[in-house]
């Protein structure tokens, strides 16, 4: 069995300053350092022969499959994450790279109508580590879903934001039932000394 690198919506609407969501008042403020740190701990995965899965929420025209609970934030006629958007492509820092499965879902929880499992499964996964947005909502609701699927879940810690005080209280909570939650270079390590691989160096 195999461990992957699974990172969450690191979309231009989530973490660019120009996106719908920063653009409504709804950025993150460590979310430059998290951009960093994720395009790090990718960068360590590839090095040590990990693969890179990446997912994307997107939405339809006219958000006809847009949660319901989500229109309560958003202005009339506002529009976020459009399929084949500027706004729905991964971050230019953390562009995949042919041959990197990247999940479309348009739910919190990235297992919910989406082929992740199988992919996983494929893969002959057992170990998984998560990064991305939003800590409190996707990366957990997608935490939770895979231990429930007995996958071993691990969370990159300095990988994730969220909102001040649920993203704190979100690692806590996953920490102590549904994953192991510590920093991206200690997770690495201990994934690749799991597999016998040597320790991953990551490249400037």
């Amino acid at each position: 069995m195999s461990s992957a690198l699974v990172v969450i919506d690191m979309q231009n609407g989530f973490v660019h300053p120009d996106g719908s969501l920063p653009s409504l008042g709804m950025g993150m403020s460590n979310i430059g350092s998290v951009i960093a740190e994720n395009a790090a701990v990718i960068r360590a995965a590839r090095a040590a022969g990990l693969p890179v899965i990446y997912t994307r929420s997107v939405f339809r025209p006219g958000m006809v499959d847009l949660p319901m609970r989500m229109e309560g934030f958003l202005p009339p006629n506002f529009e976020l994450l459009e399929r084949g958007s500027w706004d729905a492509d991964i971050h230019s820092d953390l562009t995949p790279e042919e041959g990197d499965a990247v999940i479309d879902k348009n739910r919190y929880d990235a297992f919910l109508n989406t082929p992740l499992e199988q992919v996983l499964r494929t893969l002959d996964v057992s170990s998984v580590l998560v990064t991305g947005t939003v800590t409190s909502i996707c990366v957990e609701s997608t935490v939770r879903s895979g231990y429930m699927r007995d996958f071993d879940m691990i969370v990159a810690s300095d990988c994730v934001a969220g909102a001040p005080g649920q993203h704190e209280a979100s690692l806590n909570i996953m920490g102590a039932a549904f994953a192991t939650v510590l920093p991206w270079q200690e997770a690495i390590s201990r994934l690749t000394d799991t597999s016998g691989a040597a320790p991953a160096s990551v490249p400037a």
